[in-house]
């Protein structure tokens, strides 16, 4: 029979298992009906579930109302019910992938949600964390740090609020919440909410546009398609995400199907095109406009001359979103997704004849033919680089201005402004905070300057923390508070001194260093060494005339073997130094010779 300390032991070998990291592609949101102050209902948990699922038919009536013809670029927006420690909510996970407009679509659904349902409260968050908190970074308080930013913020009534801390404000905060203490306080304690306008604007400042620019995130483009593809997109234009990803992400076992020698096993063969108006994601469009995609053999002879610009552009992203389906269908990696089931069932009805292929007719009297600028995929670089540099809106060579569109624009010039106004922020330091919480002392006496603080600091190597912080202001043309120079204390106007002598007497040996150079440059001059086009001058005058006409040829081939050692010792010295300082190649800098670094293995 166990033991309780057999019991013990077994028990303590049970580990609640980790709760799975969100990917940095993904948004999660999680809804609470929380009224304030609690109701005193006999059946609080069904009253929970008969709000919640209220909001359900709301999200779905705000589903098709604003994102009818919308295409995610991976996965939708979706609510189940989940109950948890005994607490019922909504939670949901959407996988943007690229498209990062889609997570404010969803940032944006649930903001309406609040509006329509004053008693329930959002929390979000993505793999960054709490992203609303750093899109609104440059206004919060001190005290609001990522450590302790865990369910505090809530979005509540189409408003951002966070939750205080007890603490007295100024004091580093280390209070953490849990979502039961989240709860109570919503709850219980209204007075303990931050109602900050700037913070809000700035945390939602994305959705200025909304929902306008939910039509905005999509492109539609002209393109030469296959038929099949074409009933395909005509059924459910969402599909077109799916096969833009295959083709984005292919490996070559995908490709294996375009590489056959004739188009007989494909699915989609290209003999039998159409051109037609198709909807992407804006995101999903620029994928398939950027990839260099060789032609198939498969697709070999389809596509109209290169020099038919229009015609052949818009064949070519035709044959790459055909190749996305093909590899969509084909590849074992796909076959669990829920469009690629749909696609085939609808392939097969094809077959049957249980359902009809579109007549040129029908695409051409009821089929829409919208078709946007692609303006928005073109960036001049120097008008980028112009906002980058926070030079303002410019007119670029053709008086454009434009490097993207509009949005994008705006965006970056409100990154740069907000960038600028921290730099000639005078209250900010390095790091975001602000110098008044800094403890200065400006009056340290030099006499002891030897000795260590209470801390253990030498205080020969402290300074003025806020002397400095207005130092490196002014070094980086950013105002200081006063005109002034400078008041630097002592202990750092005794160092800059020291470094200044040390400097002093680096120069001095600098020109010990040049005059002995010159001197060694002077006598090999005297030595013809350094005439490297004539021969090397006699040592001694009087043994031109000593010596006769063989021994001045002997002479002459000594004074070349002399060279030519001389030359293969500099190399050999150039050699051994690959290229650093060394002995041959100061020598060799000195005569206005740079030799390059020697680069064999």
């Amino acid at each position: 029979m166990a033991t309780e300390e057999d019991i013990a032991w077994f028990k303590s070998t049970f580990h609640p298992i980790p709760k799975p990291e969100l990917p940095d592609d993904s948004v999660e949101y999680f809804i609470y009906h929380l009224p304030s102050p609690a109701p005193a209902v006999i059946d609080e948990a069904a009253e929970t579930r008969a709000r919640l699922l209220e909001v359900q038919r709301t999200a779905a009536e705000l589903t098709k109302d604003l994102l009818k013809d919308y295409i995610w670029q991976r996965e939708g927006f979706r609510l189940e019910t989940v109950k948890d420690d005994g607490i019922t909510y909504l939670s949901g996970r959407t996988n943007y992938g690229d498209s990062i407009e889609d997570e404010w679509v969803v940032v944006y659904l649930l903001r309406e949600l609040t509006k329509r349902h004053k008693d329930i409260w959002v929390k979000v968050g993505d793999g960054d964390g709490e992203f609303l908190l750093i899109e609104a970074a440059g206004t919060l308080p001190a005290w609001l740090e990522p450590e302790v930013a865990d369910n505090r913020v809530w979005i509540n009534q189409g408003g951002l609020k966070i939750i205080k801390p007890k603490q007295t404000p100024g004091k580093k905060v280390t209070e953490k919440l849990s979502l039961a203490q989240a709860r109570k306080i919503i709850q219980g304690e209204p007075d303990r909410f931050i109602k900050s306008t700037m913070i809000q604007e700035e945390a939602f400042y994305r959705l200025r546009n909304y929902p306008k620019q939910i039509s905005e995130n999509l492109h539609s483009a002209i393109v030469t398609i296959p038929r099949k593809v074409a009933f395909l997109l005509h059924q459910k234009p969402g599909y077109i995400s799916p096969a833009v990803e295959a083709f984005y992400v292919r490996d070559p076992i995908a490709l294996r199907p375009l590489r056959a020698k004739d188009a007989s096993g494909l699915t989609f063969k290209p003999d039998d095109m159409v051109t037609v108006s198709v909807r992407f994601t804006r995101v999903g469009y620029a994928q398939v406009k950027s990839q260099e995609f060789p032609i198939p053999s498969t697709w070999a002879g389809k596509l109209p001359p290169i020099d038919e610009d229009k015609a052949y552009a818009r064949a070519e992203t035709g044959m790459k979103l055909a190749c996305g389906f093909e590899m969509l269908l084909y590849d074992p990696h796909h076959q669990d997704k829920a469009a690629v089931r749909e696609m085939k069932l609808l392939l097969e009805d094809v077959e049957t004849g249980d359902e009809e292929l579109p007549t040129n007719e029908d695409i051409e009297k009821t089929w829409d033919q919208r078709e946007d600028d692609e303006k928005w995929l073109d960036i001049n670089f120097e008008d980028l680089d112009r906002e980058l540099k926070g030079k303002g809106k410019g007119k670029g060579k053709e008086g454009g201005g434009n490097f993207g569109d509009a949005g994008a624009q705006e965006n970056l010039q409100r990154i740069v402004a907000r960038f600028d106004e921290f730099l000639n922020d005078t209250s900010a330091g390095f790091d975001g905070a602000e110098f008044e919480d800094f403890e200065t002392d400006s009056d340290v006496d030099s006499d002891d300057d030897d000795e260590l603080s209470s801390d253990g600091e030498d205080k020969d190597a402290s300074f003025n923390e806020e002397e400095f912080a207005r130092m490196m202001k002014e070094m980086m043309g950013m105002p200081s508070a006063s005109g002034e120079g400078p008041d630097l204390s002592t202990p750092l106007r005794n160092r800059i001194k020291e470094l200044e002598a040390e400097d002093d007497e680096q120069d001095d040996e600098l020109e010990q260093i040049q005059e002995l150079s010159r001197q060694m440059e002077a006598e090999l001059k005297k030595t013809g060494v350094l005439d490297l086009n004539g021969k090397q001058k006699k040592l001694s005058p009087g043994d031109d005339t000593s010596k006769g006409k063989g021994a001045e040829g002997a002479e002459d081939d000594d004074d070349e073997n002399v060279n030519i050692n001389l030359a293969k010792n500099i190399l050999e010295s150039l050699q051994g130094q690959a290229g650093t300082a060394g002995p041959a190649g100061n020598l060799l800098s000195m005569m206005g010779l740079h030799m390059p670094k020697d680069d064999r293995s």
